[in-house]
């Protein structure tokens, strides 16, 4: 099989014209190709020209040899590669020790699978709910101001990732093509196939839900255990290595190897390891806003005159913008045709976060606009960046009116620095509701003074961004984790032994697919310790 990128052909082509495109970049005749199969395709919409697709195919050749010898030098024509997961090794029947995966998000469902899957029957602790009892008590918030602190935007069967996009692209670097095992996963699940070759794939979350339970499923059927509302209160570490852990409920769990997958909102689950002695260190991350516009802005500042058209879809965005103080503003979470929604953990916070079903149908497009600081922004150690996160939350609570409505402006008002007293043209998506004011206060200053060079920059990239009418919610403080577990090269704690930090809590991973691949990667590790130690035993 070779692989041929690069294959630029109209959005509206018949389907007999990639064979054809494909056979013209070889030089062959049609007749001559065997099977082909797209591996990616991507839009490009950036020059002024009609939009184009983008293709890499796999095509199967009689001479593939011949035809790889003609191309040596052209990196567009390449064996196609061996994409297989291959597990690193099966558990053995003699073998009673079970792992323990703490969190149940992408990165621990991951561990978990991969555990299951190599016969090592995983038991996971999950302080929240499954999904769909999560989804009921996460709609008490936005539909009645109804806060469960343990089952929420962040807590429960999927992880914070259930309620978002459901956006399943990273820019991680990939040699052992982790990501293509997690789509792999997905699809077996029941996500659409197109997801193994579109550049953006999404899923939405009414999607996200089903397929969880179904590897819930298939992780229990390897002999796997998962258990819900367990929150886990205490560790327990022997001469600097993990023993066990304590339960909230007082029940005891021994193992000698525990994956840490508890999301970057776990914040008593965090203090408690660092009390434990567990060495962390604070890392940079994001503060800003939520930002709405009308989607069918969006769409003809990026398509043009081919806005609308179903095979473009809702258009989104990438922006960034370096500061005259030094700051970095840039676009976060984008979600085209989606909401803003209420993302607290903590009562009296307000969190939000952006959310899309995969239709992606809804009238505005929202994104992050958020500034990147540094542990020399909030000094104190590895917890402070908590602590500038829980004193935003409450400040933005309290501008909201104390009722779990999210304060807001909008961005005519804000660049101006007046309050906003009355909506325009764009209806927030919030809920349970949007309050407006002035949020000038809702970030540090170098933040809104950051902010306020950023939105208008922005306007000469997307015509329409810095509109009057477009509404600023506040705030959006949950982008990556505030500090970092951090592990060494066979992926243990530091100071800990058989303790194995995973995901965006734990500082290796941001986004769906980055925390699953993170997840396959740590559970390999678990997989090759137990391995060792069980050869060792033998000797």
């Amino acid at each position: 099989m070779l692989r041929i990128s690069d294959i630029r052909l109209p959005i509206e082509h018949p389907p007999a014209a990639l064979a054809a495109a494909v056979a013209a970049r070889l030089g062959i005749a049609e007749a001559d190709l065997g099977e082909i199969s797209v591996f990616r395709r991507s839009c490009d919409a950036r020059k002024a020209g009609a939009p184009t697709f983008l293709y890499s195919v796999d095509v199967a050749l009689p001479n593939a040899a011949a035809v790889l010898d003609r191309f040596a030098a052209d990196r567009q024509v390449q064996p196609t590669p061996d994409m297989r997961y291959h597990f690193v090794g099966r558990a053995p029947a003699q073998l009673t020790t079970r792992p323990i995966v703490v969190g149940f998000g992408p990165a621990g469902i991951f561990a978990a699978l991969i555990l299951a899957q190599s016969g090592f029957r995983p038991i996971v602790l999950e302080r929240g709910k499954a999904v769909r009892e999560r989804t009921q008590d996460t709609w008490g918030l936005w539909r009645k101001k109804q806060l469960n602190p343990e089952s929420n935007v962040q807590f429960g069967e999927g992880g914070a990732g259930t309620f978002s996009d459901g956006k399943l692209y990273s820019q991680i670097k990939d040699p052992r093509h982790y990501g293509r095992k997690v789509l792999m996963e997905f699809v077996k699940a029941g996500a659409p196939a197109e997801i193994l070759y579109l550049s953006k794939p999404h899923i939405g979350t009414f999607r996200l839900v089903g397929m969880v339970e179904q590897m819930r499923r298939e992780i229990e059927q390897l002999g796997g255990e998962i258990r819900f509302q367990q929150r886990v209160s205490g560790l327990h570490i022997e001469h600097g290595r993990v023993r066990g852990v304590t339960l909230a409920s007082g029940e005891e769990l021994r193992t000698d190897h525990m994956i840490l997958a508890i999301g970057h909102s776990a914040r008593d689950t965090f203090a408690m390891l660092h009390a434990a002695g567990v060495f962390m260190e604070a890392k940079p991350f994001s503060i800003g806003f939520r930002i709405e516009h009308p989607q069918a802005l969006i769409d003809q500042a990026r398509f043009g005159p081919y806005a609308g058209n179903p095979l473009l879809g809702a258009a989104d965005y990438k922006l960034v913008h370096h500061c005259r103080n030094g700051r970095s503003v840039y676009s976060f979470c984008m979600c085209p045709g989606g909401t803003v929604v209420a993302a607290t953990s903590e009562a009296n916070g307000v969190v939000t976060n952006g959310m899309s079903q995969y239709s992606r149908n809804e009238r505005n497009a929202n994104a992050g606009i958020v500034v990147g600081i540094t542990p020399l922004d909030y000094p104190g150690g590895p917890l402070a960046g908590i602590a500038l996160q829980r004193q935003l939350e409450a400040h933005a609570f309290e501008l909201g009116g104390g009722t779990y409505e999210a304060p807001g402006q909008l961005v005519g008002d804000f660049l101006a620095g007046r309050p906003s007293t009355q909506l325009g043209t764009v209806l927030p998506s919030y809920q349970p509701g949007v309050r407006l004011t002035s949020l000038a206060s809702a970030l540090p200053d170098y933040a809104i003074a950051a902010l306020r060079e950023a939105i208008p920059a922005f306007d000469r990239q997307i015509r329409g961004f810095a509109m009057p009418d477009a509404v600023l919610t506040g705030v959006e403080t949950r982008t990556s984790s505030p500090l970092r577990i951090t592990r060494g090269d066979d992926c243990q704690s530091l100071n800990v032994k058989g303790l194995y930090p995973a995901g965006e809590g734990a500082g290796y991973a941001g986004g769906i697919l980055s925390a699953g691949v993170d997840g396959i990667r740590v559970a390999e590790a678990v997989t090759r310790d137990l391995l060792g130690q069980l050869a060792r035993h033998q000797e």
